[in-house]
């Protein structure tokens, strides 16, 4: 089994909470520089409804993006066609 090679956040705390990172010493090294930075200025919180949200998560899903990734690129795509 390996690392997974991801920048999601969520992926890597599922993978974690099933396993341990003593099983994974082969594989680790040291770093003396931060990992992960900042890529996003601000967050939003959109309210919305169970209808609403489980429509996101099938079309994200079927586009093989996060939730997140989804709405970012909807939002994105309206400020260019403003």
């Amino acid at each position: 089994m390996r690392i997974p090679n991801t920048d999601s956040i969520q992926e890597l705390a599922d993978f974690w909470d099933t396993h341990s990172v003593t099983d994974f010493d082969d594989q680790l090294e040291e770093v003396n520089e931060p990992v992960f930075g900042r890529h996003l200025a601000h967050t939003v919180r959109v309210p919305l409804s169970d209808e609403e949200r489980l429509a996101v998560r099938h079309i994200a899903a079927s586009r093989g993006l996060q939730e997140a990734a989804l709405i970012r690129e909807w939002v994105k795509e309206r400020l260019h066609t403003g």
